[in-house]
């Protein structure tokens, strides 16, 4: 089954869980799946940072 490409939790998560299964040790699909998340990081916009302003 191919990977999802994308780097959101979900994708990350589902990732993992198709590695897994495919056999592999967990630390080895944790590391696949978050070089295909970074592969695909181009693709998803920057998260905002939250503004914190001291009152």
């Amino acid at each position: 089954m191919p990977l999802i490409k994308g780097c959101s939790r979900r994708a990350i998560s589902e990732n993992i869980r198709t590695e897994s299964r495919a056999g592999r040790p967990h630390k080895q699909a944790v590391a696949i799946a978050l070089s295909i998340a970074d592969k695909n990081a181009y693709k998803c916009a920057p998260r905002k940072k939250k503004s914190t302003s001291a009152k």
